[in-house]
């Protein structure tokens, strides 16, 4: 339990750094007095550029695989990170992880579970990477919040609407820092971009364009069954989750084999407008100063689909008509001007004076500065960029449009409320049953 006499804000973390600083001054002043000659290293007293243990943020991995590897690499190189667990429920990537983490310390200490809760259960672990399947993002978050544990969660960080509102406010009732892995927030040329529509540098802004990846929604499959392997190399129920049931098919152990694995409801993966729309339709949201809210209208329209928000301004998801700019591109639409930027980093505009202060050039869409946003917060317990909040409703307006997409017809939807007025088919289609025994 928390010492009533500490601010409600600190974590169990950090009350046991209070106590380390405290011991190492203790130590400091009984080698003094008993004048005992004391060598400490270098890094331990911070030191040489090094970051001392007592104000390193001790962190877990969970579920890394192909994009976990990139991002854990990440957090590996900020000097204030110190990984000391993975978990993984396939035995082959908890060790890949491990010896990453082990080559970069030089140490064989990193300790590897198959549980998440194992890890989560840890009171040394200050945040968590969360990088599984997106049939686990939520919940994984949730337990971790209600561990006491901030979050870097990759996306798509929900699966549908009742996800998406009950991640925000579990992040807002245990008070802890959340990044959802949306990493284009923190790019200079998106974030010139956005700027340019927000301070009315392209006149009164009418029209934002996101593309979504793909305008269908798949719904879930059901591979041959294989008999399943030891649970120690695979723990497929685990691996499941709370995902619906189906049997053991190695093709499914892939977080991006959307074809029957994904798909829109009861599947391991978000499917259709969610993939690239959790950023895209995010940095639509940033531009069109709709953080806290989401589109009053989504109709689809042959291969586009438009949305509409309260302000009148328009959210035209396609995936047809772009610059050669690269992946993920947007492009923001006012009265007297246009911007697009894409992940190549070059950025167009309808004049060359809207360009001015650019900045530098950067391409390839690195996570390198959204996880230094997120490893500030934790510091300073400030909003990330990308927040419980942010990526709530940036998912709610990609889940929104799926399911006019799954439904083939014209929605409205109330943003208050958090329903589709007077629509009991849509309306039931706003969440999904979770297997037991996991709860978001």
């Amino acid at each position: 339990m928390k010492s009533k006499s500490l601010p409600p804000n600190f974590s169990r973390s950090e009350t046991s750094r209070l106590s380390r600083r405290a011991f190492l001054r203790s130590t400091a002043r009984a080698g003094a007095v008993l004048a005992l000659p004391q060598i400490l290293p270098a890094a331990v007293l911070g030191r040489a550029g090094a970051v001392p243990p007592s104000e390193r943020i001790v962190m877990g991995g969970i579920g890394i695989g192909g994009r976990g590897s990139y991002v854990l690499s990440v957090f590996l190189q900020e000097p204030d990170v110190q990984v000391v667990a993975i978990a993984d429920v396939q035995a082959a990537r908890r060790q890949a992880a491990k010896q990453r983490v082990d080559a970069r310390y030089g140490n064989s200490d990193c300790a590897t579970y198959r549980d998440l809760r194992e890890l989560l259960a840890r009171p040394d672990i200050d945040a968590v990477l969360i990088a599984t399947g997106p049939n686990w993002h939520a919940v994984a978050s949730t337990l971790a919040a209600e561990a006491g544990k901030d979050v870097y969660c990759e996306k798509p960080c929900t699966k549908n609407i009742a996800e998406s509102l009950a991640l925000a406010e579990t992040f807002r009732r245990t008070a802890r820092v959340f990044q959802a892995g949306t990493q284009r927030r923190s790019l200079p040329n998106f974030a010139f971009a956005v700027e340019l529509a927000r301070t009315g540098r392209l006149g009164k802004l009418h029209t934002v364009h996101a593309q979504p990846l793909g305008l269908k929604t798949v719904m879930s499959g059901w591979y041959p069954a294989e008999p399943p392997p030891p649970v120690e190399e695979v723990d497929w129920d685990l691996y499941l989750g709370p995902a619906a049931w189906r049997p053991f098919n190695r093709k499914l152990l892939s977080a991006f084999h959307f074809e029957k694995g994904g798909g829109f409801v009861g599947a391991l993966g978000g499917g259709g407008v969610l993939e690239w729309g959790s950023h895209c339709v995010d940095l639509c949201q940033w531009a069109a100063d709709a953080d806290h809210t989401a589109p009053v209208e989504y109709e689809p329209a042959g291969n586009r689909l438009h949305a509409r928000y309260a302000s009148g301004v328009k959210l035209v998801m396609r995936d047809d008509g772009w610059l050669p700019l690269g992946s993920c591109p947007v492009r923001f639409e006012g009265e007297t001007g246009w911007v697009e930027t894409a992940d190549n980093g070059d950025i167009e505009a309808s004049s060359p004076d809207l360009l001015v202060g650019r900045g530098a050039k950067i391409g390839g869409y690195p996570a390198d500065f959204h996880v230094r946003n997120f490893l500030d917060c934790v510091k300073t317990r400030g909003q990330p960029r990308a927040n419980a909040e942010v990526a709530c409703w940036s998912h709610i307006a990609c889940h929104a449009a799926n399911i006019a997409l799954l439904l083939g017809r014209k929605l409205r939807y109330d943003p208050v409320k958090n329903e589709f007025p007077g629509d009991a088919e849509a309306n039931r289609l706003r969440g999904e049953a979770l297997r037991e025994p996991w709860r978001v």
